[in-house]
């Protein structure tokens, strides 16, 4: 079991939002600073784009900062998982996380289970783990169907279940029903907060612990530490006001996520 942080630690503070963006090999500098050893670039087209010395030049400050990089994207046409795997074998990567649908596809089960099939002689050859994300838009039950008739290592769950909320899933269910197939965890906590007006709720992130992630209950039914499963640091943060609040409380929130985190490394 390693902990680390995403991009997603990184939202706001990478963004354009930002005077000065924070750059992947400034991300990866606060991860070994907070005592991190794995960081997951995911959801962050850019990558796509490195040349291969870029890419070496990534993989060879992770190396030199003793930090696993992990990998993510969204949907599973064969090509585009092709193109991440060509990605990940040059950044030495051996974890992969997706999720059914993108921008362009949303797939029926029968066919994520087809593209999935698609894909998976070259997840093998290359031993990397495809992750697939627990969130709102397929169905717990549907995601687990697909991974469980497949029924390969190198295919998995990566557990987030404060994105199962959403659509009335709850997290101890989901945990529940995902914790044999789990190959990745996303740690962020999340709350309700009463609209404006009290005209509903908003579900938004908030500080580990403070919230509504039963943190106690995925850990000891994954136990993460005993098969290897990677914890990453994620964030659900509104904007704060300006730039300056924002990236202040962010930071906060990843020291503060890391903090716990490595007290039940330890």
């Amino acid at each position: 079991m390693k902990i680390g942080l995403s991009t997603y630690a990184f939202t706001w503070r990478k963004s354009s939002s930002m005077p000065v963006p924070m750059t992947l090999a400034d991300m990866l500098q606060e991860t070994a600073t907070l005592g991190g050893t794995v960081f997951q670039i995911c959801d962050h087209p850019a990558i796509e784009d490195f040349s291969a010395r870029d890419l070496d030049t990534l993989r060879r400050q992770a190396e030199a900062l003793g930090i696993t990089l992990e990998l993510g994207t969204r949907g599973l046409a064969p090509a585009k998982l092709a193109r991440y795997l060509d990605i990940a074998e040059a950044l030495d990567v051996a974890l992969l996380r997706s999720m059914f649908n993108d921008a362009d596809s949303q797939p029926t089960a029968g066919q994520a289970e087809q593209q999935l099939r698609e894909i998976l002689p070259r997840l093998q050859h290359q031993g990397v783990t495809l992750a697939l994300e627990t969130y709102e838009q397929v169905a717990i039950d549907t995601l687990m169907a697909t991974v469980e008739a497949i029924d390969d290592a190198h295919i998995g769950v990566c557990l987030d279940p404060g994105n199962c909320v959403a659509a009335l899933e709850m997290p101890e269910r989901v945990i529940a029903r995902t914790v044999e197939r789990v190959a990745n965890l996303h740690i962020k906590d999340f709350c309700f907060t009463r609209a404006d007006g009290w005209v509903g709720f908003r579900l938004l992130g908030c500080p580990l612990g403070d919230g509504l992630l039963p943190l106690g209950t995925m850990l000891e039914r994954v136990a993460p530490a005993a098969r290897g499963i990677n914890l990453i640091v994620e964030h659900w943060l509104d904007w704060q006001t300006d730039a300056q609040r924002t990236a202040a409380v962010e930071a906060e929130w990843t020291r503060h996520s890391m903090h716990i985190l490595r007290s039940i490394e330890s």
